[in-house]
């Protein structure tokens, strides 16, 4: 063989073996990566050709598929659109899937490995294909409420059992229809599509979870609380300074009360009833008293910082680092660069309501094939133990006096003991406060522990606090889980 003829025999032998080793990977490694792409429409054709399954919130479907006469046999349905949209998610041809809808798509479109025995019956049987139904958490009274009590304002709500970590409520507002983008008329979900993602109010953003995360405001009082009590040096009862404002060390900058006066008489405050009252001053002293390192450990056992997958992912929560202590006063009060889902908020309040235990949150309680069968199910699973059951005991007690005599009291709801704290946080010159309330009830024996934030004042505007525009929406939440 000549030289010419063996440097062209190499040549082949090398794009054979390239073509060899390409194949190889895609078939192998990359099959599965790439046919659950969201815009995969080799995917999404097979997958209109047969029923995908239900989204269920208390055994009625939230979303699912109707058989139709065009060239996608079935399309997608959200009979609660809006109310729904950040947990399901939409299901899309041409812009793919969101949410539940792309987090448990394999399951939906009946493409799991766990199907893959009921998948040999209907062959068998000659049965058309069927995706799983998955079950969500929520309760359809709690979502209701939480997505009334956001109409008009921008603004998101989180409602968790704290005993397991359920979600029970995930209302984010404003929110968008979903059957816009699951319409078979692709011009039409094209037009909806760029409209709902160039509104500057952000329709698409699941505020509970994601975003650019906001200042938590005073809600992250209890965590500074639960910092000084779990260091020893402090009970509900000792004293703090509590001026009218507090002189931040090295400046001439002056750190003022949201309301008139001091603290208390002389100047002076117990622990206990600076949460209650919501007395800035207090603990922005504290925070400096505790130090940088104690606040901040504190905030990542409670979870600042770490990644949650509900199963959408959920952005960490963020307490800042290299502090000087004008700034970690502002951080105590959960201003200057602290910042925090809804998610995370309720958290919070859910560890200190289940005895210092803090429950990983979850979105699905179950996958069911269509003879209802449990493919799946989640069990409750313990993200973090931050405080000890006594301190989560005392700060059970202190927050219900934020709620019988404190900034809290529009939470009451008769005959039932509330825990919970307010929030109003500013979060930019000239802009009105993002307003919070958190809490839990029955105090006594917490049934559910919710998480409000409304934007920049919601529609009471300038005059906003968290007691006056979230404790009402928060109350009407609670009431919805525990049946007042």
């Amino acid at each position: 063989m000549n030289a010419p003829i063996r440097r062209l025999g190499l040549v082949v032998a090398a794009m054979f073996c390239s073509l060899l080793v390409a194949a190889t990977i895609i078939q192998f490694a990359q099959a599965r990566s790439l046919d659950n792409k969201p815009g995969n429409r080799r995917t999404l054709l097979a997958s209109y050709s047969k029923e995908r399954g239900s989204i269920l919130v208390g055994g009625n479907a939230v979303a699912y598929s109707s058989p139709t006469d065009d060239q996608l046999k079935w399309l997608r349905k959200y009979p609660q659109g809006p109310m729904y949209a950040a947990a399901t998610g939409y299901y899309s041809f041409t812009y793919g899937s969101s949410a539940v809808e792309r987090h448990y798509n394999d399951f939906l479109s009946g493409s799991s490995d766990k199907l893959f025995y009921r998948r040999l019956v209907d062959i068998v049987t000659g049965k058309s294909a069927q995706g799983a139904s998955v079950q969500l958490t929520l309760n359809a009274k709690a979502q209701q409420a939480a997505t009334n009590a956001l109409k008009g304002q921008r603004g998101a709500i989180v409602a968790l059992d704290p005993k397991t970590g359920a979600i029970l409520a995930m209302a984010t507002s404003p929110s968008y229809d979903p059957n816009l983008l699951a319409s078979h008329d692709l011009n039409a979900v094209q037009s909806a599509f760029t409209r709902l993602s160039k509104d500057p109010a952000q329709p698409l953003l699941n505020r509970a979870i994601n975003g650019n995360l906001y200042p938590p405001g005073s809600t992250f009082k209890i965590i500074d609380a639960a910092a000084a009590l779990e260091s020893g040096k402090y009970t509900p009862e000792s004293t703090l300074p509590g001026p009218a404002s507090l002189r931040l060390p090295g400046t001439n900058s002056y750190l003022p009360n949201d309301f008139p006066g001091n603290c208390g008489a002389g100047d002076k405050v117990s622990l206990t009833r600076a949460l209650a009252i919501s007395c800035n001053t207090a603990f922005a002293q504290l925070g400096m008293d505790l130090g940088q390192n104690s606040v901040r450990s504190m905030a990542t056992k409670f979870g600042f910082g770490k990644s949650v997958d509900i199963p959408m992912t959920v952005t960490p929560s963020v307490f800042p680092s290299d502090l000087n202590k004008p700034q970690l006063a502002q951080s105590a009060i959960g201003q200057f660069e602290v910042r925090a889902t809804p998610l995370q908020i309720a958290m919070v309040s859910a560890a200190v309501a289940n005895g210092g235990t803090e429950m990983t949150p979850y979105l699905v309680q179950s996958v069911r094939d269509k003879n209802l069968d449990v493919i799946q199910t989640t069990d409750p699973k313990t993200f973090a133990k931050p405080i000890s059951g006594d301190t989560a005991s005392q700060l059970n007690t202190m927050m219900q006096s934020v709620v019988t005599d404190g900034s809290g009291t529009g939470a009451a709801i008769p005959g039932i003991k509330v825990a919970g704290k307010t929030g109003t946080a500013e979060h930019g010159s000239g802009a009105n406060a993002d307003v919070w309330f958190t809490g839990f009830a029955p105090a006594d024996n917490p049934k559910v522990a919710v998480a409000v934030l409304v934007e920049n004042g919601g529609t009471v505007g300038q005059e906003a606090t968290g007691g006056l525009v979230a404790a009402p929406i928060a109350k009407q939440v609670m009431e919805a889980v525990i049946g007042k």
